[in-house]
């Protein structure tokens, strides 16, 4: 946590958990456009490629269209992949209020398989304290369907 002089801190959401998968298998579905959307949501224009603009449409609310506008930041195959992840508009309070993130998933073996870590963090308290928490508890959901899209069957 980190505050400024205006008194506001900055917060992220860490989920760090073990899978029984390889790496390898893992990256596939962080970086397949039909394999995010099974886990997440639908990414419009998205390629595992540093530089990339995406989007992914969620509910709107008030002033703001409900887009979330990405950027691939950083890809490091089987280990490490950024992107960035802003919404919301200024006008908004509470769901739907500006937002400018960052999601950083790690992976790293694990004698059991693989160490899945994502950390989605620039959350601004108190301005986006309704998108921490509700995103601190959809990324709880998320991770586990991240799971079970690998022990899927291939569709």
């Amino acid at each position: 946590m980190s505050e400024t002089m205006t008194g506001a801190t900055t917060e992220e959401i860490v989920i760090d958990q073990v899978f029984p998968h390889s790496p390898e298998l893992i990256w596939k579905a962080l970086t397949s456009s039909e394999l995010i959307a099974r886990w997440l949501m639908t990414p419009n224009g998205f390629e595992a490629v540093e530089g990339r603009h995406f989007t992914f449409q969620t509910t709107p609310a008030g002033a703001w269209d409900g887009v979330i506008h990405c950027q691939v930041l950083e890809v490091r195959p089987h280990r490490r992949f950024a992107f960035s992840w802003k919404g919301g508009h200024e006008g908004n309070v509470g769901y739907g209020s500006k937002l400018d993130t960052v999601v950083t998933w790690t992976l790293a073996d694990d004698p059991a398989g693989a160490r899945v870590r994502v950390v989605h963090s620039g959350f601004r308290l108190p301005v986006n304290e309704t998108a921490f928490r509700n995103m601190g508890e959809g990324w709880k959901k998320v991770v586990p369907k991240l799971r079970a899209t690998l022990e899927a069957p291939p569709h």
